[in-house]
């Protein structure tokens, strides 16, 4: 992999990620762009002791422009864009309207490839394994900023999830501060050790691939389940089967699986519903261990995981948070985790 650092013409930074070593990235950014200013702040929640990022610069951010003016696909044909280059492998670039900035974080977008019309499942294995290289990249930078305490990479895809732009990317943020998610499962993490002495993510792993009927599928290195008590109605847990606390730990082989893994499950999610439905919309999401102890918890007893999952209950039918799971964060299931799990199957590649 080589990387490549420049900057856009407002002074965000840009960075390319690619297969070849001889890969050249001197394209200048010739748009007349106005320095960045944001109004992002975090401000705490005394009521629920959680954070809540204001950020009224962002109702001005790009919204589902037409392909022709899509700002995430390389410059050509005189029309410039986020990116300079003319082509690219993987690209990543700080948000020109970021939710989190400054003292409060950062957020980052990662364009996983060049072409408008793909999607994370259609890449290859190589670029898959490029994505992956820049993830831990720009966890392990990020991790280095003082006001910076969990790195946060997900993609989100399609309108249903909210998504304003088609070409295929994602976003990191890079918090500063542990996201309640986190500090609900660093608490039972804490909790379960307290009362076994046992590692809880090990322990969960370990039970569903002996219990097997909510596993999707295994490899030697990765194993990916419908969790007992699944909150989406098809939802995958992807774990590395050697417990590691984020991405950066991953060994040469779990690396080497993990295109295999994700793309298959990427493309049995486009399968779920049948050719006639448009692609399945969903939301992937890496949890990482903070960079600071919380909790009594070691960050090395925090287990790395990808969730997938989607808001689609059925063809032609949402899942939305209504009363109960909005008003309070209890959810509501409609598909059973195990008939999840065997649809998962039935749809693998052949």
């Amino acid at each position: 992999m080589k990387k490549t650092s420049t900057r856009l013409a407002d002074g965000r930074e840009l960075l390319y990620y690619d297969s070849r070593d001889d890969a050249v990235r001197d394209a200048v950014d010739r748009r007349p762009l106005d320095p960045i200013s944001t109004t992002a702040e975090v401000r705490g929640d005394p009521l629920l002791g959680d954070a809540v990022a204001i950020a009224s610069h962002r109702q001005a951010r790009t919204y589902h422009p037409p392909a022709d003016e899509c700002p995430l696909c390389p410059s050509r044909d005189g029309r410039l864009s986020e990116i300079p280059a003319a082509d690219y492998d993987v690209a990543v670039f700080e948000n020109r309207f970021p939710s989190l900035a400054g003292d409060s974080g950062r957020c980052e977008v990662v364009c996983f490839t060049s072409d408008h019309d793909a999607s994370f499942a259609d890449l290859t294995e190589d670029r898959a394994g490029l994505v992956l290289e820049a993830w831990t990249d720009r966890t392990a930078e990020l991790a280095e900023l003082p006001q910076v305490k969990q790195v946060f990479c997900f993609e989100n895809r399609g309108a249903e999830i909210g998504v304003t732009l088609g070409h295929p990317h994602g976003q990191i943020y890079a918090y500063p501060f542990v996201t309640p998610r986190t500090e609900l499962m660093l608490r039972s993490a804490g909790e379960h050790r307290a009362s076994t002495g046992r590692n809880l993510f090990d322990d969960l792993v370990a039970r569903e691939r002996a219990d097997g009927v909510r596993v999707v599928l295994e490899g030697e290195h990765w194993v990916a389940f419908v969790p007992y008590a699944a909150h989406w109605p098809y939802e995958v847990h992807l774990y590395p089967r050697r417990r590691v606390p984020d991405l950066r730990a991953l060994d040469d082989a779990a690396r080497t699986e993990f295109p295999q893994i994700y793309l298959e499950l990427l493309r049995r999610f486009d399968r779920i519903f049948g050719d006639a439905e448009p692609p399945t919309p969903y939301i992937a999401a890496w949890h990482q261990a903070p960079f600071v102890e919380m909790r009594g918890v070691n960050r090395s007893d925090f287990g790395l995981h990808l969730e997938l999952f989607t808001i689609r209950r059925t063809s032609g039918k949402l899942k939305f948070l209504a009363g109960s799971e909005s008003g309070m964060s209890v959810f509501i299931n409609d598909v059973p985790p195990e008939t999840a799990a065997e649809r998962l199957r039935e749809v693998a590649s052949e």
